[in-house]
Order: structure tokens, then C-alpha cells, then sequence
């Protein structure tokens, strides 16, 4: 064991060394004046003006840093405005009073809220041993920074200077601070040399392993070049990801996926080997068969939820997921009808199976894993189509998912479908008379080609089976 990790150190020197070289220590400081960068006061959101003069105002030093900074000097329209400060976190919350709250125990930051918008303040990090400061004293108890046998931080409060904090930024072009005292942007790593070029320079991965996912979702969503001594490591040191709290992995995923360009990620993820540790069993699947069915599934997925955010439309971490596993959820199914359960056990019992697993690679909320069942069970549900079922099946809340869903298997070439998904395009037209009629019709059209009748229920288990068990089951499939 303690060879494993004298490797994985190894590796985080190596890299450390080799993302760095480009830099000299100290940090040589670039002060970009304000007429020599693109960003104006009108760009940034009121709220963080205000926080940053409120900081200012008591005596502080306060500097807008990070992807606020970066997507003005880019042109693009930022999701969020981040502050840095010399403030300590209870000094923040002195400043801004009963709109502050102080949050997180791995990193100490302050949040200043403006009804539902958030801006968040973090206090400059400095450079720390991992060892508690000894004493009893809250404030010295909390100025910690500890790392793992790996080198992940895992827990970073100490403070410091702005010299020091630059060097914990992740990539060069979200190491910039523009300053509210003079307008100017302060550069002390290439970053505004690095947007020119469009290039992603790492400032390092040994503190977190998810900076390799980072690096995937900053050079799709902003079109960059990852920078040589950067991608190499990605190669070597994808297992960290293993390390990585399993709820943290969730929001990273969502991140990628969601960020509106997914496809270039997943293809980016598969060439870096990362997305075996994001969905395993997928990636088995993909494995074996990387140009076929399950592939295109995922592909045509992705381009509809990139559809969904480009169109600013919402999307449904549920959706993502079920498109992700459908495939090894169809795989287990059949191992378990091999078994001799019905249908929609069988269903159950690999949506079960499959999750497990997933949740072992990213954490799922169980609010989505009850999506996700409902999305894959009414794959079946839907191909009953007689009586009152289609406005039962209608009138469902995961309906529209579960439809968009089976448009998804018909564009990725899933032919044994489509009859189906144009029936229910063509329902959704009707009024409700019209409807009822078209349910009718197909009530019709069916008994006319009926074939002779084996097996009343298809969802019932075989014979042999206890018969009362069967009935129990059999009625859970009733709407």
C-alpha cells in the first residue's frame, strides 16, 4: 500500500513540476489597466458590485476573480460572480451582517445573499502544512489545510496573501483578479496571454483530482486547446478519481453534461480514459461495441439535452442518467427474464441492480432514481396502447420524459419503437374526443391481426410459479 502511494505522489510531483515550469517563483505580477482589457462595471451583476465596495468600504482588499472574470474578457455572459478578499470569513460576515452566512468546513467561505441570489466570498488561501495549528482557540482551530495520503486537499483554511492565492486557482485563465479600487486586472500567471491564445494551462492537479474533469468541460465549452504539460497527466492519473467524494462526482457530472455541449465532452472524456470512472458499466458496453446501438443512444441523447440548453430549456438529471445506464439496465433485464421473472419484475429488479452499482461511481438522489425507474418503466407501459390507458399513461408526470426518451432509442436506430413513438406524436395533436377515438382505432386494428391468445397477462410468470405470489404481481401492472 504505502508503494501505491509513494507512486501516486510520484506522479503529483511530476505533474506539479511540469505544470509549473512555465512559471516563475515568486509570481511575477502583470497589471492590466483598465484601458487595456474589456471589462466594464456594466458587465458584472449589481450584487457583486455591491459586496465588492461593501468590502472595500470597511478597510478591505476585494477582487472579483475566476469564471466571472474570464467569460467578460471572452465575450460570453457570466453564470456567476465569485469575490475574493483579505477579509476572514468572520470578518466578511461583520461587514455584511444578517446577509451573510458562513458555509463549508473543507473551504470556509461566506455567502451574501440578495433574495435568491447568492454571491459568494472566499478569504485569500495561503500555502500550510496540514497540521492543526495547536490551542483551543476557534480561530486558530480552524486555520487548518490537511491532505490525503494522495495529496488531495481535503480540507484548506488557511489564509493568506493574494500571492499566495493565485497559486491555488486551478487554471491559468480563472487566476485573474480584477480590482474594484482601480479597474485593473492583476495577472500573475499568463491567464490573459493564455484567453488570447485559447489555450488551458493548469496551475495543478495534486489538490483535486476533479481538475482533470474541469480541464474536459473548460476546453469543450470555451472551444480551448489543453496546453501538453497539462493533458499529459490526465493519462496517468484518471483513477484518482476513485477518491473522490461520490455526491461531489454527481454535481460534476450534471456539470459536464449539462454545460451544453456534451458531446464534444463525452468524446473528450472517452479519448482521456475518464469516463470509465463516471459510468463503468456503460463504458463496458461502449467497449465492446463502440460503434453500435448503445453509443448512438448516448450521442442522440446528449444532442437533445444540448437542444434543451441552447434553447434555454430545462433539462432533467434523471433523463441523462437513464440514457446513460438504459443500455446495461436492458442487459441485466434479460439475464433476470433468463431467470423466470416477469417483465416487469425483471425490469425492477435490473433498474435496481444498475443503480446500485452507478451510485458506487457517482452518487444519485433517490428523488432521480425514481425518475429514472418511472422513465424505463414506461418504455413498456407505453406499448399498450387500448381503452383508457393512453390518457392514464398521458396524463403521467414523467410521460413527456419517458416520450422524449423513446424519440431518443427511434433516432438512434432503435426501428422496434418507432410505430409506437409516431402513434403517440400523432395522439398528443388530438383533443381530448379525438383522443379517445384514436385509442379506439388501435383497439380495432389490433383485434383484427390478433393472433391466437397463449397468455392473457404479459407480465404474469410462468406457471409453475406459486399462483398466488403471481397474482400479487400481476396487479401492481394495472393502471
Amino acid at each position: 500500500m504505502q508503494r501505491f502511494f509513494n507512486k501516486v505522489k510520484s506522479f503529483f510531483s511530476s505533474d506539479s513540476n511540469n505544470a509549473s515550469k512555465h512559471f516563475s517563483e515568486p509570481p511575477v505580477l502583470k497589471v492590466v489597466e483598465r484601458k487595456q482589457h474589456g471589462i466594464s462595471r456594466r458587465q458584472i451583476d449589481k450584487e457583486a458590485l455591491d459586496v465588492l465596495y461593501g468590502l472595500k468600504r470597511a478597510g478591505y482588499d476585494a477582487y472579483l476573480v475566476g469564471g466571472g472574470v474570464r467569460d467578460i474578457l471572452l465575450g460570453l455572459e457570466p453564470k456567476d460572480f465569485d469575490v475574493v478578499t483579505n477579509a476572514e470569513p468572520e470578518q466578511i460576515k461583520g461587514v455584511f451582517k444578517s446577509r451573510c452566512r458562513l458555509i463549508g468546513r473543507r473551504f470556509r467561505l461566506a455567502h451574501v445573499y440578495f433574495g435568491r441570489n447568492v454571491i459568494e466570498v472566499a478569504t485569500f488561501r495561503g500555502d500550510g502544512d496540514g497540521k492543526k495549528t495547536a490551542g483551543k482557540n476557534r480561530k486558530q482551530v480552524n486555520h487548518t489545510r490537511a491532505v490525503d495520503d494522495t495529496g488531495r486537499l481535503v480540507r484548506d483554511n488557511v489564509y493568506g496573501s493574494i500571492e499566495e492565492d493565485v497559486w491555488r486557482r486551478d487554471f491559468t485563465i480563472n487566476s485573474l483578479y480584477y480590482n474594484i479600487r482601480d479597474f485593473s486586472v492583476l495577472d500573475y500567471t499568463g491567464g490573459m496571454e493564455d484567453i488570447e491564445k485559447g489555450q488551458l494551462r493548469l496551475m495543478r492537479y495534486r489538490e483535486d483530482p476533479v481538475r482533470m474533469i474541469r480541464a474536459i468541460r473548460f476546453a469543450a465549452k470555451l472551444g480551448f486547446e489543453i496546453e501538453p504539460n497539462t493533458k499529459a497527466p490526465i493519462y496517468e492519473l484518471a483513477h484518482l478519481l476513485k477518491d473522490v467524494s461520490h455526491a461531489r462526482m454527481f454535481e460534476e457530472v450534471l456539470k459536464l453534461f449539462h454545460s451544453g455541449v456534451a458531446i464534444e465532452v463525452f468524446e473528450k472524456l472517452r479519448h482521456f480514459g475518464l469516463f470509465t470512472f463516471l459510468f463503468p458499466q456503460t463504458h463496458h458496453l461502449l467497449s465492446m461495441e463502440s460503434e453500435g446501438f448503445p453509443r448512438m443512444l448516448v450521442i442522440e441523447a446528449l444532442k437533445s439535452t444540448d437542444a434543451r440548453i441552447q434553447s434555454n430549456k430545462g433539462v432533467n438529471p434523471s433523463f441523462l442518467f437513464a440514457a446513460m445506464l438504459w443500455e446495461p439496465m436492458l442487459q441485466r433485464m434479460e439475464q433476470h427474464l433468463a431467470e423466470d421473472f416477469s417483465r416487469q419484475d425483471a425490469m425492477f429488479a435490473a433498474a435496481n441492480d444498475v443503480i446500485e452499482q452507478q451510485i458506487y461511481s457517482t452518487s444519485i438522489p433517490k428523488r432521480f432514481t425514481a425518475q429514472i425507474k418511472d422513465i424505463w418503466s414506461l418504455q413498456f407501459r407505453l406499448l399498450n396502447r387500448q381503452g383508457n390507458r393512453p390518457q392514464k399513461l398521458f396524463e403521467h408526470p414523467r410521460f413527456r420524459a419517458a416520450y422524449d426518451f423513446m424519440g431518443v432509442r427511434v433516432a438512434a436506430g432503435d426501428d422496434s419503437v418507432k410505430e409506437v413513438f409516431d402513434w403517440w406524436t400523432e395522439y398528443q395533436t388530438l383533443d381530448s374526443v379525438q383522443q379517445v377515438a384514436f385509442a379506439n382505432d388501435i383497439k380495432k386494428k389490433q383485434s383484427r391481426r390478433r393472433r391466437p391468445r397463449r397468455n392473457r397477462n404479459p407480465y404474469r410468470k410462468r406457471s409453475h410459479q406459486n399462483p398466488n405470489k403471481a397474482s400479487e404481481s400481476n396487479s401492481t401492472t394495472n393502471d
